[in-house]
């Protein structure tokens, strides 16, 4: 109960802390609506989808993945600087539990890719794409997996790698191959097959095609549930390994 406690106080500092700055979050959603405006066209001639909401299917998943994969990894910056500033050495003060301390932060970026999610979602929607809100809802909860295993990902490299400068090159040297074998810009589909046997590795890609087959109306594909328990293992593995990483460091 004390860790669920600690969680809950530390996330609603986190989340008071991004609700009062709202330009942050509408400059996140800038890149994601103009990719959506200005590659969903080109993706629909080069697949030869006939309808622009076929083409949100298959896209807006992508969208999904490429923020909950980029954001999360490129959190531990955050977790640096808030170190650096002393705001974690503040909260070490009061009587927090350190797996709450860091969960706390974590599941802040769960609800701010999942808002940038609905934004995006009720964009494509003005435009042609229809999914029933249940299926969105199950879309997020894969979503929201991949945030928290991007972030834990981010969060350990951060604590390994405490250098700014070298970490943005760890980050991306990690971030980009798995974005592109998850398909992020073009489904893996039309990937050459030794393409997609390596992405079998990768499960954001996983990810990605669990979301595509939720966006499909297809919940019940194979897919969906080899996804959700293959992100399910990770967090759970990632959450442990970058706690156990937190409180050595910082504890």
């Amino acid at each position: 109960m004390k860790v669920l406690r600690d969680t809950w106080l530390t996330f609603q500092y986190e989340v008071g802390q991004l609700v009062h700055n709202p330009v942050n979050i509408a400059v996140t959603l800038m890149q994601p609506i103009t990719y959506l405006a200005f590659f969903t066209p080109f993706l629909k001639s080069v697949m030869n989808v006939p309808t622009y909401g076929g083409a949100y299917r298959v896209y807006v998943p992508s969208l999904f993945v490429a923020m909950g994969l980029f954001s999360g990894m490129f959190a531990g910056f955050t977790l640096l600087a808030a170190i650096r500033k002393g705001v974690i050495t503040r909260f070490r003060v009061a009587p927090l539990s350190r797996i709450g301390l860091i969960l706390g932060r974590q599941l802040m970026y769960v609800v701010l890719i999942a808002f940038q999610a609905l934004v995006i979602t009720l964009f494509a929607v003005v435009f042609g794409l229809r999914i029933p809100v249940a299926d969105f809802l199950f879309a997020l909860v894969l979503l929201s997996m991949m945030v928290l295993l991007g972030v834990s990902i981010s969060y350990g490299l951060a604590l390994l790698v405490p250098n700014e400068t070298v970490l943005v090159n760890v980050v991306n040297g990690v971030a980009q191959p798995l974005s592109l074998l998850a398909g992020v810009l073009i489904p893996l589909s039309v990937a050459p097959l030794w393409v997609r046997d390596v992405a079998r590795w990768n499960p954001f890609a996983w990810g990605a095609n669990g979301i595509r087959a939720i966006f499909h109306g297809d919940t019940g594909a194979q897919v969906v549930w080899q996804a959700s328990l293959i992100l399910a293992v990770l967090v759970a593995v990632s959450l442990t390994l970058s706690s156990r990483l937190f409180t050595r460091d910082v504890g």
